[in-house]
């Protein structure tokens, strides 16, 4: 089923750093909340062993708001087969669970069975209709070529992204920044298309060990339309809040660009020009966006 207006859950969240945290570390747990992640994924699924899921379930409540105390958003990677992520569903649903991380999404039809569950489990709770989003991973070659569906399946959908090396693996690519290029922007302008948040990196896996390398995949992923990524590791968080943060300077520019624009079109001018560069209404939008995003996130800029 399609939706014209796929996001009522409402506004978009300033996600720029995701950070999963195995459920089952207590000590990984304890630590989650001072990493400076703006999310923290409690993960049922990889990082969790087949004779453990049940233990791992019992631990949510307690782990998302131990997680949570410091303001980061709270999601829970559910498992795909149908026998756990039934009981991943109604075991996450809570007041302090944003969203669930859906893996190896198949269709759009994957995405309105767990929207289901999804009602009749807030109704149960008295949460409120949509309290719990979902963020799709596709992860094989077949979901890809229906992204532009999966992305309008339900309103819960709040962001998308590209879960790259079971995605390489479907479909018989090496798992590297040129094979995966093409796929990862096509996943990026299909969630922008559907009002979602994009989610995800320009490169390969292998640079993620590399701050330096990482820094420089993270600032072009922005570049590429993303706005912000996953992460496994804590020293990940503070690369990726600067890359796709916001910073004083272009929060000032920005403001420059705005007033200069304002100024000419009360002139009555039809050219105008700022700082060397002709300006149109695209680019003065897109400043207004950049002084709405810090002004969402109420974060001093970056020097």
């Amino acid at each position: 089923m399609s939706h014209p207006t796929p996001n009522l859950a409402g506004d978009l969240p300033e996600w720029r750093s995701l950070l999963f945290v195995p459920i089952i570390r207590e000590t990984f747990v304890a630590k989650a909340h001072t990493r400076g992640a703006d999310a923290i994924i409690l993960d049922l699924e990889d990082s969790v062993p087949e004779t453990e899921k049940e233990r791992a379930r019992n631990c949510i409540a307690a782990a998302a708001a131990n997680v949570g105390q410091s303001g980061a958003d709270v999601l829970v990677r559910i498992n795909r087969p149908w026998q756990h992520a039934f009981r991943d569903i109604e075991a996450a649903v809570g007041p302090q669970v944003m969203a669930l991380v859906c893996p190896k999404v198949a269709s759009p039809e994957h995405l309105s069975v767990v929207a289901e569950m999804l009602d009749a489990a807030e109704a149960a709770r008295q949460l409120p209709l949509c309290h719990t989003r979902l963020v799709p991973l596709i992860e094989s070659a077949d979901a890809y070529f229906q992204i532009r569906d999966i992305a309008r399946a339900t309103p819960r959908l709040v962001a998308i992204a590209l879960g790259s090396l079971d995605f390489a693996l479907s479909a018989g690519l090496e798992p590297i920044a040129e094979t995966l290029q093409g796929p990862t922007q096509t996943v990026a302008i299909a969630a922008r298309a559907a009002g979602l948040l994009p989610l995800g990196l320009m490169g390969s896996l292998a640079d993620f060990a590399d701050p330096a390398a990482l820094r420089a995949i993270a600032r072009r992923s922005r570049s590429f339309g993303f706005a912000g990524a996953m992460c496994i590791h804590p020293s990940q968080v503070p690369i990726l809040n600067e890359a796709f943060g916001t910073s004083g300077e272009e929060i000032d520019r920005a403001q420059r660009m705005i007033a200069a624009y304002e100024e000419a079109l009360a002139k009555g001018l039809g050219a105008i020009t700022f700082e060397g560069q002709m300006i149109d209404v695209p680019l003065v939008e897109r400043a207004r966006e950049i002084i709405k995003r810090a002004a969402r996130r109420a974060e001093p800029p970056r020097v």
